[in-house]
């Protein structure tokens, strides 16, 4: 039996699982949790330990169709304003809670929506508030989200100014036909233009993010999307299969379901990207991300030390990450908590009492041992004995042995590790779910593959 059939037999192709850049996934988090906990949580974070930063700006001048984040429209940038004066708040207070001014952070990113739609002065107040509450720590990295269609130099200028150290591309396919059918219009002219402006101010790693699955993509035009990616030279790559949910994301509606390729050309066109890229020298790593041999990322990976959260792939090894803004998650030793996700809320929740959590979940130690497991699987195809054994006992073989039970085509197991066979990443997410305690067959996520 081929592989493809193999998958096929395995309901590779039909499974709509969750993405685990958590576990518990995020739609598990509960009502008034982050009420409760996010200030012990804040508490405890150990005084000099560094921790790291992510700040949500859930604002776009354009709705791209395809998009499903936590984003809103605006024509103005008074909404903006008005946001960024709530964050600021926000950020005072969380830093009253660790160790007043100067907690240090080994990680800042900028995500969206749109972070560079902010006016350069507006996010020179950003930025300087947070470098005075924040300081940054021996090996400190700074990345933004970036839309080339929104990034106006002097915004850029600002960010290099205060040490961005890797910028975040967004392109998602560079073929007309597919650009207007997800409502993302981009020259490739556009995005080189960002990318040799950031790297003349200095700006060290570019990662370039780009879908697999679009409206009307076939493997001719991917392979063309491909060859102008590279041609950037980008020392990161993200490639992510799109994830129709249109019950989730209304805008999604505007993308006709015709025009979308079925799973198994899903599958085939990811299969194109990842053996071309290896072509190019990028190393595969984990489901969906490649990168140079040289860069920290594939560094991690080679010694398993990459890990996964909420922007994806990361060898950020803090243990607290503080997700700043609506909608934004923080990952807590004990647990996750999401900020009100309306705008409208958070402003609610900042202004009344400094603090925006109210979903989230505190961890079990079986939430913590599954996680491991999964975490193995997701980021290193193999799962080691050792590493997930502390503290529970037989559960180890259990689990080992379930997994072998019912994907033995796709595993091999060793004295050492259950490891993903070759050729079987692509089982890693349906491989999770099977072991997920809190995975409901009724949900509908995006399609595994």
């Amino acid at each position: 039996m081929d592989k493809v059939a193999t998958l096929r037999q395995y309901g590779l192709f039909d499974a709509k699982v969750p993405r685990y850049t958590s576990y518990p996934p995020a739609n598990r988090f509960m009502a008034g949790v982050g009420t409760v906990y996010q200030i012990p949580w804040l508490d405890a974070v150990p005084k000099g330990k560094p921790i790291s930063l992510y700040i949500h700006i859930p604002f776009c001048r354009r709705l791209c169709w395809f998009c499903a984040c936590r984003t809103q429209g605006t024509k103005t940038l008074g909404p903006v304003e008005t946001y960024v004066n709530v964050l600021l708040q926000e950020i005072d207070a969380v830093a009253e809670h660790l160790s007043a001014n100067g907690q240090p952070m080994l990680r800042l990113h900028l995500g969206g929506g749109t972070p560079t739609l902010l006016s350069a002065d507006l996010m020179t107040r950003l930025l300087t508030r947070i470098y005075e509450r924040f300081s940054p720590s021996d090996g400190f990295e700074f990345s933004v989200e970036i839309d080339p269609t929104e990034a106006a130099e002097d915004v850029l200028r600002v960010l290099a100014a205060f040490n961005m150290t890797r910028a975040s591309i967004g392109v998602q396919d560079f073929d007309p036909s597919v650009q207007e059918a997800i409502g993302r219009v981009q020259g490739f002219d556009v995005t080189q233009r960002v990318v040799d402006t950031l790297r003349t101010y200095g700006v060290r790693s570019l990662n370039i993010d780009f879908l697999y699955g679009l409206p009307f993509q076939t493997q001719e035009s991917l392979t063309t999307t491909l060859d102008h990616v590279v041609s950037l030279q980008p020392d990161r790559l993200a490639l992510y299969g799109y994830a129709h949910v249109p019950h989730v994301s209304k805008r999604q509606v505007m993308i006709p379901d015709r025009a979308l390729p079925g799973a198994e050309q899903r599958f085939a066109l990811s299969q194109l990207a990842h053996n071309r890229l290896k072509l190019f020298g990028y190393v595969p790593l984990g489901i969906d991300h490649f990168a140079l041999p040289h860069d920290s990322l594939t560094v991690a990976a080679s010694a398993r030390r990459m890990t996964r959260n909420f922007q994806g792939y990361t060898d950020d090894p803090c243990d607290t990450l503080i997700g700043l803004g609506a909608s934004a998650i923080s990952h807590f030793p004990q647990g996750y908590l999401q900020n009100a996700v309306a705008t409208s809320a958070y402003h609610s929740r900042v202004e009344t009492g400094g603090l925006a959590a109210c979903k989230g979940i505190a961890l079990t130690d079986e939430d913590r041992f599954i996680r491991r497991v999964i975490n193995g699987l997701m980021c290193d195809g193999a799962v080691r004995r050792q590493a997930i054994a502390a503290g529970q006992g037989s559960d180890v073989e259990t689990i080992i042995d379930d997994v072998r039970s019912h994907f033995l085509d796709a595993v091999l197991v060793t004295e050492k590790e259950l490891r993903l066979r070759p050729g079987y990443m692509p089982m890693a997410r349906l491989i999770a779910a099977h072991l997920d305690r809190t995975h409901r067959q009724a949900d509908t996520h995006s399609l595994a593959v």
